[in-house]
């Protein structure tokens, strides 16, 4: 197709004003398709017709994650004459009325979401380690840190939950720096390591790491990827952290059909698979050299899980 077809179809897809509502929001944030109906107060038929548009026009992409379906704007892939027509048209195509009600509604549902992760967190915390070991079985943690650690190492831990993974590692390095964004996890994590005294807590989001650039020779993440609505933009601030050639291992589950874990476990992702986690990792800085599915401990009820290690190869991304 030539730039000038494509030009006119692109301006098409931008002539219908629920469409260029639809991008507004979706540049923003990804969303589900019932979550974009909520900002939009449209119909999903309505939605879905008008997403069916702007995906055959490269506008948007979307991914399936169990029984819903999720968009974003396809920004990253766009061509640069396309790109530049939204930067002029997106300014200019709503009322400022329509755009300022959209992003109320969307700042609403975002707020509403991470409510639902802090709330199941919040009543998880007293049954989280057992949870976690009767989905995933007792020695996970120690498969997942199976190669030697220098001793001299600084480690993050990133996502630290109650702080199992943060006891075990402490013996072994210099320091470990323990981060969650949960109160209720970091009082529990506070509890199990007072007596831990090369171990740091702190209380932050892993988009935006309370962690100074270039500190880290190992982050850890471990079963946190399914909480995170942009789990790339957390392997930028693990990047921003290491230093250089530092260790990045990623302990999470393999792409699964287990649509109750939303519900059950609060989950916006429905595990991962190794051309995904390659992407990310590479956009962030990180080279991957390992990808591995661990073996499933017998009478455990979760889904088959991997670990993937990378090293830093890239600069530091700058923090959000």
């Amino acid at each position: 197709m030539s730039t000038t077809t494509s030009m006119i179809a692109w301006m098409q897809s931008l002539s219908d004003p629920t469409r260029s509502r639809i991008l507004r929001v979706l540049e923003r944030s990804e969303l589900s398709v019932a979550e974009l109906c909520s900002v939009l107060q449209v119909p999903q038929s309505t939605a879905s017709r008008h997403l069916k548009v702007l995906s055959d026009d490269g506008w948007v992409t979307g991914r399936r994650e169990g029984t819903s379906n999720w968009y974003r704007m396809s920004a990253s892939e766009m061509p640069v004459h396309q790109k530049k027509l939204w930067s002029v048209a997106k300014n200019h195509c709503l009322p400022e009325s329509t755009s300022e009600l959209d992003d109320s509604r969307l700042e609403q549902v975002l707020d509403a979401r991470q409510s639902k992760t802090q709330s199941f967190f919040s009543t998880a915390a007293s049954r989280w380690d057992r949870l976690r070991s009767d989905l995933f079985g007792t020695r996970l943690d120690a498969w997942a840190i199976a190669a030697s650690l220098d001793s001299h190492w600084v480690v993050g831990d990133l996502g630290c939950g109650t702080g199992a993974l943060s006891q075990t590692l402490a013996p072994w390095v210099r320091r470990v720096i323990s981060v969650d964004a949960s109160t209720a996890m970091i009082q529990s994590a506070r509890k199990r390591l007072k007596d831990s005294s090369n171990v740091e807590i702190r209380k932050g989001e892993l988009a935006s790491l309370p962690i100074d650039d270039e500190s880290l020779d190992l982050a850890m993440m471990g079963l946190v990827l399914p909480y995170l609505a942009e789990p790339e933009r957390v392997f930028r601030e693990a990047a921003r952290a290491s230093r250089n050639s530092g260790k990045l291992i990623v302990l999470d589950m393999l792409a699964h059909e287990r649509s109750e874990y939303r519900e059950e476990l609060g989950h916006m992702w429905l595990g991962f698979s190794q051309p995904q986690i390659s992407d990310w990792m590479a956009s962030a800085g990180w080279k991957l050299e390992k990808f591995v599915a661990l073996p499933i401990e017998q009478d455990v009820r979760g889904t088959p899980v991997f670990v993937a290690t990378a090293t830093r190869s890239g600069v530091a991304m700058p923090k959000n």
